[in-house]
């Protein structure tokens, strides 16, 4: 769970920290593209959210080293991004939202070209090259040039050349720009599949809510170069007081009338669903929850806790 701690950066309980950014600002002469960011980025898969132009893609530069700031400092990986940026940059993986491939060269040529640059001898880069290109199902385009690849290959090898060298960390930069909605389910299972299957922490930068939702345990909203929050999703979600949905099998007023008198606010029902709020713990409210439809003669469908969807989150951060 995030909280705030005497300095005013964000940080997480019982997770290593990736990366850490304090007071940063970054301008482009007078244009202010991050503006006093504070946040620590823990372990794990982390979704970076914003509308485009929210500063997003400075803050990967700056990260990356590629970037100076006019003023604050950070660290990936315990290295300083103002003087570290080539040992940074030996340590991620970037996948950039920009087609990156060199034309005329092989999948398998570029991508162990790409693993050459990190570091790699020859011999261990064109290995893992084949490896990371059967991983991201390009094995049986590997013999052919890159520029005859389709979006949703092409992207595909931008996350196979930023695998290839095995880094500590991966940096996403909007992954399924341009995907049909089949190729957008493949790219975030492959997302999933190596944030959590493989351990590689990993921050995915993206506008696309469903996005973040789907691959990401925490997220980070930046808007207009400012952190306006930041936690795990879960608990991003979370309503106060501890809310229940309440499915009826068809609507009840005299259920809703029985709650209400029992001194329990019952907001007005979305078709069959009735949100209950009350102080009492969640194994209380549904035995009062049950104790209602059966003097109503109401028939209980569903009960859950309720939660805000995370295009509320990122509303109530918009507007903040």
């Amino acid at each position: 769970m995030a909280h705030e701690n005497s300095s005013g950066v964000l940080s997480y309980a019982r997770l290593v920290t990736v990366a850490r950014i304090s007071n940063l600002t970054v301008r482009y002469g007078n244009f202010t593209a991050l503006d006093d960011l504070s946040c620590e980025i823990p372990e794990g898969c982390t979704g970076l959210l914003g509308p485009n132009g929210a500063g997003k893609t400075t803050l990967l530069k700056t990260i990356l080293g590629f970037v100076n700031p006019t003023s604050g400092e950070g660290t990936v990986m315990g290295k300083d991004i103002r003087t570290d940026g080539m040992a940074i940059r030996q340590l991620i993986g970037l996948m950039p939202e920009q087609d990156c491939h060199i034309p005329g060269m092989t999948a398998v040529g570029f991508v162990s070209y790409a693993g050459e640059l990190s570091g790699m001898p020859p011999a261990d880069a064109l290995r893992r090259a084949h490896e990371v290109l059967e991983y991201c199902g390009l094995g049986e385009a590997r013999y052919r040039n890159v520029e005859t690849y389709s979006t949703g290959m092409k992207q595909r090898i931008k996350l196979a050349q930023a695998l290839v060298h095995g880094p500590k960390l991966l940096l996403l930069d909007e992954p399924t720009n341009g995907l049909d909605p089949r190729g957008r389910e493949e790219m975030l299972d492959l997302v999933r599949s190596v944030s959590h299957g493989r351990g590689v922490n990993v921050i995915v930068s993206s506008h696309l809510l469903p996005d973040i939702e789907r691959v990401c345990d925490r997220v980070i909203v930046v808007i207009k170069g400012k952190l306006r929050t930041a936690g795990t999703i879960k608990d991003l979600k979370k309503l106060a007081g501890q809310p229940a949905d309440v499915e009826l099998r068809e609507p009840s007023l005299a259920f809703s009338n029985l709650l209400m008198d029992k001194g329990l606010t019952v907001a007005p029902p979305k078709g069959n669903v009735y949100r209950v709020q009350s102080e009492l713990p969640p194994e209380e409210l549904l035995r009062v929850v049950q104790r209602a439809a059966i003097e109503s003669g109401a028939q209980v469908r569903g009960f859950e806790t309720a939660v805000r969807t995370l295009e509320e989150v990122f509303l109530e951060a918009l507007t903040s």
